[in-house]
């Protein structure tokens, strides 16, 4: 269920705006390794936080 509702969400942005996702992509390509390491910490720890949150609260 979890892997369908990334997907879900992994999509919304192509789906509505294909120029917006290309733009964003080409810009990630061009970060460095570092930054795109923080980025994916920072995205990891998120979705913990939210996990744990609605698992607290449910």
């Amino acid at each position: 269920m979890a892997l369908g509702f990334m997907l879900v969400l992994e999509g919304v942005l192509p789906l509505l705006a294909p120029r917006a996702w290309r733009q964003t992509f080409q810009r990630m390509i061009a970060l460095q390794d570092g930054q795109l390491r923080f980025i994916g910490l920072a995205s990891v720890a998120g979705g913990l936080l939210l996990i744990s949150f609605f698992r607290n609260h449910a």
